[in-house]
């Protein structure tokens, strides 16, 4: 790295593959690594840079529609970078296939300086190496056949046109490197073995790729998952062989799907596909995914673990307050949390929510409605379903009108005895605090002596066709008074068709 470059001028990175859509775990690598430069920078501890590269070497899988879902996913949740493909920046290229002449110098400069060599051996031989030391049960890994050729051996195969790749020669030594959040991590090279680090065709492997752009970007942090754990080992040697400064690791524990199991890109996970893009769809608000996806895996401690903004978690967060141990994906959690964000939304943004859910509501009733379902949410998507009765009458089974205790006819006698001081009930009268009172004074009605919650419950049923809503009389007023006379007046037609069979 540069010799300007000190611990106080940060960059990371993140480094996505546009071959499908934005996963929820690149999604989190993403803002911890933004969280981590970004908390730095405000800190005053120096510059924080965050860097997007995108790795589009995957010819066959990668597309534009993929690339700009991953900008939009992460735009999304307010993630924006200082460099990268779409914004450009000093250290560009930053797509990894505009970059190719870079590796294919630095596989040269290893092979010349003894670091790499070519090796011949077919697919087939490989293959037989692997099924023996298998059966042998030995460490499996390349024995270097091919190590020890002689300059004479080796223009003689290239020569005679034998395919070759090429492996970097792994030191026997052993490694050493303090992981910020693995702490110290030992890994002994010999149980590693020379790897390859170009194809056949000169194209190169992930391992040398990745480690030229990581140093000539100047990357100081690799925050990623703990999946690439193992390949640590294999890109420090490489880093020491090109010259170049080893950046500080910190390896994040994995998400788990809800049974524990890896969350894998296309496992459903509770009828969620893991991908940023679904959540936004379903009704979930950025700011919760952020919350969320910071929760999965690190916690400020104290009582701060629910609803931090972007800006709050950039001031707390830290890369030792994260655990080893995988993150369980939990929806109601999330669910949980984005309740909270939608209950701060200001009224005019709730509203838009609400019209995007309910797009052929009247705008002046939808606004009615704001007070009662606000606090019931848990996602937008939810309305639709959540809100119907507002506006359609909903079918129900009679026995819903049934109270505890009560026959149907008990339930008819009390609707018939509202409807009589309701419908009278002059329009200005119509009110949440008026409709309480009647209905209030009605269950202490000789010769019911009714009790008043078995009342609210039959005409809760009666005008919204569900046992569980929002508030029962600031319901009716948003209903209004003839919508409600009418679903009553409804609701006795219902019991006189029953059978009256006592509970």
């Amino acid at each position: 790295m540069g010799d300007n470059m000190t611990r106080s001028d940060i960059r990371t990175r993140i480094a996505p593959s546009p071959t499908g859509p934005c996963h929820l775990g690149t999604a989190r690598t993403a803002l911890f690594n933004y969280l981590f430069a970004k908390g730095h920078a405000r800190h005053g501890r120096g510059t924080g840079t965050f860097v997007f590269r995108l790795e589009d070497t995957d010819r066959e899988r990668s597309t534009a529609d993929f690339e700009q879902e991953l900008y939009d996913s992460l735009h999304w949740l307010g993630l924006h970078w200082d460099e990268g493909p779409d914004v450009g920046g000093p250290y560009g290229p930053y797509r990894q296939s505009e970059r190719a002449d870079r590796h294919r110098a630095a596989i040269d400069t290893l092979v010349e300086t003894g670091h790499a060599y070519r090796c011949f051996c077919t697919a087939e031989a490989l293959d037989a190496e692997r099924k023996r030391q298998i059966a042998n049960k030995e460490l499996v890994h390349y024995s270097g056949t091919c190590r020890g050729l002689s300059p004479d051996e080796i223009k003689a195969n290239v020569d005679a046109g034998k395919p070759f790749t090429v492996r970097f020669r792994m030191p026997d030594e052993t490694f050493t490197f303090a992981d910020i959040i693995r702490g110290e991590v030992t890994v002994k090279g010999s149980t590693i073995g020379d790897f390859v680090i170009a194809k056949p065709d000169g194209s190169p492997i992930f391992h040398l790729s990745n480690v030229v752009d990581d140093a000539e970007m100047e990357i100081t942090h690799v925050i990623r998952g703990e999946d690439h754990l193992p390949n640590v080992p294999r890109h420090i040697a490489l880093f020491r062989a090109l010259g170049h400064e080893v950046p500080v690791y910190a390896h994040l524990p994995l998400i788990l799907n809800p049974d524990g199991s890896k969350m894998g890109k296309r496992k459903i996970i509770e009828g969620l596909e893991p991908y940023v893009r679904i959540f936004g769809e379903r009704g979930y608000l950025p700011e919760a995914m952020v919350d969320f996806l910071a929760l999965l895996g690190w916690s400020p401690g104290g009582d701060q673990e629910v609803a931090l903004t972007l800006g709050q978690l950039t001031d707390v967060f830290s890369l030792e307050k994260v655990s080893k141990a995988g993150a369980r994906f939990d929806i109601r959690k999330l669910d949980d949390l984005n309740g909270q964000y939608i209950r701060r939304l200001p009224d005019e943004a709730f509203e838009r929510q609400l019209k995007a859910q309910l797009p052929n509501a009247d705008p002046d009733y939808l606004r009615k409605t704001i007070p009662l379902v606000r606090e019931r949410l848990s996602r937008f998507e939810e309305a639709p379903e959540y809100m119907r009765f507002f506006f359609d009458a909903e079918d129900y089974d009679v026995n819903l009108l049934k109270a505890k205790g009560h026959a149907l006819e008990g339930s008819h006698t009390m609707i018939a005895e509202v409807l009589a001081w309701l419908e009278p009930l002059p329009e200005e009268q119509f009110t949440a605090q008026v409709l309480e009172e009647k209905t209030r004074a009605t269950a202490e009605r000789e010769p019911y002596n009714w009790k008043a919650r078995s009342l609210f419950m039959v005409l809760r049923a009666a005008v919204t066709g569900r046992t569980a809503t929002p508030p029962l009389f600031e319901t009716m007023e948003v209903l209004g008074k003839e919508t409600c006379v009418r679903r009553l007046r409804k609701a006795l037609e219902k019991l006189e068709k029953a059978d009256d069979t006592p509970e």
